[in-house]
């Protein structure tokens, strides 16, 4: 069973680098945050696939 840990606040969008992964904290409306751990090929298309949103 997972520990619990009590909410701290949304806080900022954060990307950092954990061992060989890339873990995006984003916080969601509504509270919460959404935590997805990436490697780096995956990182660069997620910033691909963004550049292309924005024009």
């Amino acid at each position: 069973m997972a520990a619990m840990k009590p909410r701290t606040g949304d806080g900022p969008l954060e990307v950092t680098k954990e061992g060989r992964g890339i873990v995006l904290r984003m916080p969601l409306e509504g509270g919460g945050r959404l935590v997805v751990e990436m490697n780096a090929e995956e990182a660069g298309a997620l910033g691909d696939a963004i550049s292309e949103c924005l024009g």
